[in-house]
């Protein structure tokens, strides 16, 4: 089984003081430490499990800088085969739509059987690119895939929907799926497990290697133009309620009454 797994780097936030750079359109990257996209890593764990158990290869595929190589390297220190990764100018400032269309060229190139993809990236959050290049490659797709399971030439997909239902879909092969956290348990990726990959080739396709035009991708190519990013204010402070429960409860309800929360 051939297996294509779609990853990002992102910068982790989630214990940093965010603010916003000068261009008014991102957040102030310097300083901030990068990694894997989450979802992503859940995804890789996943493609390597499936070919420990049916054999084949795993290929990944970035979008992004040179810097983007630590996480191709990452992966392939994780059991990954191959890297790939899509560089070049014209590539800057694509929203999900257009990422998705030169990374569905590039997979052109490459027989495979299943391509995975994260669900979500951290930084933007849009679930896109998955079911885009799916929909691009004329291949089924299914999303938020949270268990696998591969029959002969089909994939039965398990998937996480809301209220904490299940519903399982069967598709044939070639498909995509986007990998939900808590599939698996990534596996950790030691200093020495990254060295032995330290020299091995990352291919890099510019938009001279794919079958596309410069108005096709990166902000170009975008149906969706940021024009400002800004912090949500602060509101004020929680108020703590003491009291008997009746008491607290009366309080909450002249609160909603006085707010309009209620008629």
């Amino acid at each position: 089984m051939n297996i294509i797994v779609c990853i990002k780097r992102v910068p982790d936030t989630a214990d940093a003081d965010i603010s916003i750079d000068k261009s008014g359109k991102d957040i102030d990257k310097s300083g901030l430490a990068f990694d894997l996209n989450e979802w992503d890593s859940y995804a890789i764990e996943e493609a390597i499990l499936l070919k420990e158990k049916f054999g084949g290869t795993v290929t990944v595929y970035s979008l992004g800088g040179e810097d983007s190589n630590e996480s191709l390297r990452k992966c392939l220190a994780m059991g990954a085969d191959d890297a790939i990764r899509l560089s070049d100018p014209a590539f800057a400032g694509g929203d999900g739509y257009a990422t998705a269309r030169a990374l569905a060229e590039a997979l052109r190139q490459k027989p495979f059987d299943l391509i995975l993809t994260g669900t979500q990236a951290e930084d933007d959050g849009f679930g896109q690119v998955g079911a885009v290049i799916a929909e691009m490659l004329s291949i089924p797709h299914v999303s938020i895939v949270n268990r696998i399971e591969v029959q002969e030439k089909k994939v039965k997909a398990h998937r996480e929907l809301e209220g904490g239902l299940e519903e399982v879909v069967e598709v044939d092969l070639p498909a995509l799926l986007t990998i939900q956290t808590g599939i698996n348990e990534p596996r950790y990726v030691s200093i020495m497990g990254i060295r032995k990959v330290a020299k091995k080739e990352i291919k890099v396709l510019g938009l001279s290697d794919l079958n596309l035009k410069p108005e096709e991708v990166g902000l170009s190519g975008s149906d969706i133009q940021l024009e400002n990013l800004f912090l949500p204010p602060v509101g004020e402070g929680a108020e703590m309620m003491e009291g008997k429960p009746e008491e607290i409860a009366q309080k909450v309800f002249e609160i909603l009454k006085d707010k309009g929360g209620m008629a």
